[in-house]
């Protein structure tokens, strides 16, 4: 049957349809909406984890056990991810594992528009990036495949606008993977020194097979046309590319580490003018000059922001007509703070006592747009009460009389708590305020450790914010009614008048 689908919507259809046994995800756009989807086909475990990291963990666990495991994140959550990633990388997986990124170009919802084609290579990890929901359901099937094949984890990258856009996909029905083995084999998981060193010379031999594989995989294909012109591409790139030049030759590719060498030598050798089309960093671009190859890419495309069908046909010359589109005429309508929201008050009463903020990752970082104006950092999740921290390192105690560190509850949970460990125990006297609405409020809503809920709607024994807070050996807690803009003024002066942390 087809359906019209998003990218998100299909990764969820497509685990299902592999067999997943257990999906887990740190919600953030472009990737939220794949573990709600996922929420929704019952033979899939599915959870919300409190950072990506820990994801990432749950899901290789689950590996380990034997079942097939989907880790869904954005592209900076990979960062976050990065330390298991790694060493999963050296010991391989049991049941399939396939990591989902879903980069941002043009940061429509990021702090930065890094390319994780580079994790792949970074991680010596097969990287798949589909174009399209359709090819989104087939290729996922097939990471799971290779994860297995080739005993690795699997990156899959997806990006902002395959997430969302919409494409008819051909749906299928569940493949029954049954639970494998529980692998008891420590020299391969346990990655002490004398066991790690044996699985290296494994990783590069796995290497050399991926790139056999990408030479005759389906993922990589040509499609001959006007040789005079021959284009590599990937992911969303490749509409574009169809889209202003039908009639030119394209080596599509689906597998985007490792490369194809000798198919891309050949295709090269058939064409008049080699050109690479691609967003962000000239990943395929560099690796191309460095077997010798002349190309032309970001001499025309730009590293910066998406690409589009207008700027793809600028580069080759090829004007598609004006657009009925005029952004110059679209009023300006900056982000708010939702109407009713309780972090208004508390920036306001930051903005009126004229305080230093260090500031987190959340929708409260509009705190810092506006007529608030009440924020003077925001660096990663959960980085205000390091900075915070950092601060009074640089600047003395008191200077902190005149600064606070905001951070939400999601993100509290995500990794702030490891940055009021470090606070506490180095002796800091930081005010710290945690913004709490019971909810991971920026990407919609997702349930976390502090709500009560799970993702599938079950019954979760909430953190205590204050109770924790107090176990860590924070002397001074104290609860305030957001709205109740007195209260918040008042307990505002107090805390950073104390020369304690609170």
């Amino acid at each position: 049957m087809k359906q019209l689908m998003t990218g998100n919507e299909a990764i969820a259809r497509g685990a299902w349809e592999a067999g997943v046994h257990v999906a887990t995800a740190y919600p953030g756009t472009p990737s939220t909406e794949i573990l709600e989807n996922v929420a929704g086909y019952p033979e899939i475990r599915s959870q919300w984890s409190p950072n990506e990291k820990v994801a990432l963990e749950v899901g290789i666990g689950a590996s380990l056990a034997g079942a097939r495991a989907l880790v869904a994140m954005k592209h900076v959550g990979v960062n976050v991810a990065a330390d298991p990633l790694m060493t999963l990388a050296n010991t391989g997986i049991n049941g399939g594992l396939v990591l989902v990124t879903a980069d941002d170009p043009g940061m429509h919802s990021s702090q930065n528009e890094q390319d994780n084609r580079f994790f792949g290579r970074f991680a010596q990890v097969p990287v798949l990036e589909p174009s399209d929901s359709a090819e989104v359901l087939t290729y996922l099937a097939e990471a799971f495949a290779i994860s297995e094949a080739f005993d690795t984890p699997v990156l899959f990258r997806e990006t902002t606008r395959v997430a969302h856009s919409q494409s008819l996909v051909e749906t299928g029905q569940r493949r029954e993977v049954e639970l494998k083995e529980y692998d008891r084999n420590p020299a391969k998981y346990v990655m002490m020194p004398s066991n790690a060193r044996p699985r290296h010379p494994v990783v590069e031999a796995r290497r050399a097979k991926l790139e056999q594989f990408a030479e005759e995989t389906f993922l990589n294909r040509i499609e001959w046309g006007d040789n005079s012109v021959g284009i590599i591409t990937s992911g969303v790139a490749y509409q574009y590319v169809r889209e202003v030049l039908p009639e030119a030759s394209v080596l599509k590719l689906g597998l985007v580490w490792p490369l194809p060498e000798k198919m891309i030598r050949q295709f090269a050798a058939q064409v008049g003018k080699l050109y690479v089309v691609e967003e962000l960093e000239p990943f395929f671009e560099d690796q191309l000059r460095s077997w010798g190859l002349e190309v032309t890419g970001k001499e025309l495309f730009p590293r910066v922001g998406e690409l589009s069908p207008e700027i793809v046909g600028q580069a080759f010359g090829i004007s598609l007509g004006d657009s009925a589109y005029d952004p110059a005429e679209t009023p300006v309508r900056p982000p708010v703070l939702c109407p009713g929201c309780g972090h208004r008050g508390v920036f306001y009463v930051l903005g009126k006592l004229k305080l230093n903020v260090a500031g987190d990752i959340g929708c409260y970082t509009l705190g810092a747009a506006p007529p608030l104006t009440a924020m003077d950092t925001c660096i990663c999740m959960g980085s205000a009460i390091g900075i915070s921290h950092g601060i009074e390192l640089a600047r003395g105690q008191e200077f902190m009389k005149k600064t606070v560190a905001v951070i939400g509850d999601s993100t509290f949970m995500h990794s702030g708590i490891t940055g009021l460990a470090d606070a506490i125990f180095n002796g800091g006297s930081s005010t710290i305020l945690i913004l709490n609405n019971s909810t991971t409020a920026m990407t919609g809503h997702q349930n976390h450790p502090g709500s009560g809920k799970t993702l599938t709607g079950g019954e979760g024994l909430p953190v205590d914010l204050e109770a924790l807070t107090r176990a860590l050996g924070v002397n001074r807690v104290r609860s305030v009614d957001a709205y109740d803009l007195k209260a918040v003024e008042a307990a505002v002066r107090e805390e950073t008048a104390s020369d304690e942390l609170s």
